[in-house]
């Protein structure tokens, strides 16, 4: 087949020679493709995060949380209000706050969430994240993340003991009055302080896990009259969760619940609960951009350094190609056609490499984690028990596209040069 002129050449420039200028040019083909690579890589597993976060937030949380600074007593009539708001598909009673949990000696400290099982699951479909027994909150039981199971050592039956810092006041309260209590009044005092502090005793009727790390290791479900008894609200709750028709136009939903709300009652969308996690990953997203490009920049350099080498080498063929009348085009071409054949060589080999590392990037993972013992993705940090990754062609193709633009703007600078070499110079000494 036969090639143009300028291509020929460039092409016949690069045909590996056991020489320098070849390992330079191998040098830059490398560069190119890990950079490439690593952006691909990097951009889709930090836009895959950010959705998965999304998600997990969305799939346990509630769309719209109201509540109020202290608790909601009135709560009925709020509910009632809130279900006739447009937008809203349901919502749901509940308590969440830390306690104190126990089993065998370990102890943590993590959130109870009080819930009415047959409203929540209007809300949040906790069914489907029940890995080990059954979502059954029937009595004094309670179901535990998986995580939280696992640093316990609970199994599905056993029995947990809970304290909860809800009741302090009421425990100091009983202290100054058994303090000052004489006879038997010092025994009611006793009985009273012994209903207060005593804890209560759940057992595991199920384990869920959400695959957020955050949820599996934080959260214990306990029935609504459980939560309400720990933290000594009688009938009142910590707020209630609403449900709407589309998450991510929960904004506007909450503006109509507001109307119904007197302060100090309030109301929050889940974007506005977890908007520090998804500003994070985005700043993070566009800083790795920014930094991982140098190393496409850096392989553009090389590009360039091998092209002055091979300017200087070729001198006395330019020299002679300029006197047989070849023009100013012509010779640009010569040397950009070998910055875009490096550069588009390196590009198609990162574009691969890094869709091939994507698709098996958890099972690399493993094989770091086991074999050199490098934990790249460690669940307690990310949240998350796999990495998540998402393509999006676009900016696979804005990754590639520029990759390849400014390899062949770093080819062009040592091109124009070669083309403006003047052949009587050139061929002086020859």
């Amino acid at each position: 087949m036969k090639l143009p002129f300028s291509l020929f050449l460039a092409l016949r420039y690069l045909k590996p020679k056991r020489t320098f200028l070849s390992i330079i040019t191998l040098i830059s083909v490398v560069g190119v493709m890990l950079g490439v690579t690593v952006l691909i890589l990097v951009i889709s597993v930090m836009t895959g995060f950010d959705r998965e976060l999304r998600q997990k937030v969305i799939d346990f949380d509630a769309h719209i949380l109201v509540s109020t600074e202290d608790v909601l007593r009135d709560w009925r009539t709020l509910k009632a209000k809130i279900d006739h708001a447009p937008g809203v598909v349901a919502t749901a009673p509940y308590i969440q706050g830390p306690v104190i949990v126990e089993f065998q000696n370990r102890r943590l400290a993590p959130m109870i969430r009080g819930i009415d099982p047959v409203q929540e699951e209007k809300v949040i479909p906790l069914q489907k994240f029940i890995k080990l027994g059954r979502l059954d909150l029937e009595g004094e039981s309670t179901v535990l993340g998986i995580e939280l199971a696992r640093k316990l050592q609970v199994h599905v039956g056993d029995k947990i003991t809970v304290y909860s810092p809800g009741n302090l006041g009421q425990i100091l309260d009983s202290i100054k009055k058994l303090e000052n209590a004489k006879g038997d009044e010092e025994k009611k005092a006793v009985d009273e302080l012994r209903d207060v502090i005593l804890p209560k005793e759940l057992t595991v009727t199920g384990i869920f896990e959400t695959g957020h790390y955050l949820h599996d290791s934080e959260f214990l479900l306990v029935p609504i009259f459980v939560g309400q008894e720990l933290y000594g609200l009688g009938d009142a709750l910590h707020g209630i969760t609403v449900k709407t028709d589309n998450p991510y136009s929960a904004e506007r939903v909450k503006e109509s619940i507001e109307q119904s709300l007197e302060p100090p009652e309030y109301a929050q969308t889940w974007i506005d609960m977890n908007r520090q996690y998804f500003e994070a990953v985005r700043l993070e997203r566009t800083v790795m951009f920014f930094l991982l490009f140098f190393i496409v920049v850096v392989a553009a350099f090389g590009i360039m350094s091998t092209l002055i080498t091979v300017t200087v080498q070729k001198r006395r063929e330019i020299g002679i190609m300029k006197a047989l009348g070849a023009n100013i085009a012509q010779i640009i071409w010569v040397f950009l056609g070998q910055g875009t054949v490096v550069g588009l060589f390196g590009t198609l080999t990162g574009l691969g490499l890094g869709m091939t590392l994507i698709r098996y990037r958890n099972e690399f993972s493993h094989w770091l984690s086991a074999t050199l013992h490098i934990e790249i993705f460690p669940r307690e940090v990310y949240q998350f028990s796999a990495i998540p990754a998402e393509v999006i062609p676009r900016d696979v193709a804005i990754i590639c596209v520029s990759a390849f633009l400014i390899c062949s703007f770093a080819a062009l600078i040592p091109a124009y040069f070669a083309a403006r070499l003047d052949p009587v110079k050139a061929l002086r000494y020859e």
